[in-house]
């Protein structure tokens, strides 16, 4: 039972994803609602059978801080597509300075992208541009919903309406 289950704040805002045994459990103990429900799964027992959550609501507001994905190699890998921004291999990945370190580059999302071993010994200490080669897309820092957006694999169709108001 891999799949996983929207959780969503009291205000219907999207707050993270958990799995489905977790989801079950909140609304069993009353603390949060089935939003919407698989069509076709159902979680059974010896002797009953339960809708499979897809979406929970939180009863009680969570106050939240600013929610930041965090920087590591994994989630860049997933940002980029695990692709290499400049050619496109999904082989021997590894993570690119854009402004190499050495000329004050700081480890950043804005500076980091994912690129082969090739591209990126060929690259080496320049910037791109000094020798020719281009970003297929400008590193950018994802918010939290764009992640679960898009990022994240399975999302649910019924997921949308929620992540896409809070963009």
């Amino acid at each position: 039972m891999g799949r996983q289950v929207l959780v969503l704040n009291a205000d219907y805002s999207a707050l993270s994803v958990c799995t489905v045994p977790k989801a079950f459990l909140l609304v069993y103990l009353n603390k949060a609602e089935m939003v919407a429900e698989s069509d076709s799964e159902h979680l059974r027992t010896v002797t009953s059978s339960y809708a499979l959550p897809t979406i929970i609501r939180l009863h009680a507001y969570v106050q939240v801080p600013y929610k930041r994905i965090i920087l590591n190699r994994h989630n860049i890998f997933k940002r980029d597509h695990h692709q290499c921004q400049y050619c496109g291999s999904n082989r021997d990945l590894t993570l690119d300075h854009v402004l190499p370190k050495s000329r004050g580059g700081k480890t950043t999302w804005d500076n980091l992208v994912a690129a082969c071993k090739h591209c990126n010994s060929k690259k080496g200490d320049s910037l791109p541009e000094e020798i020719g080669m281009k970003l297929r897309q400008k590193p950018f820092r994802p918010t939290f919903v764009m992640f679960v957006r898009d990022y994240s694999g399975n999302v649910e169709s019924t997921w949308l309406p929620y992540l896409n108001r809070w963009r």
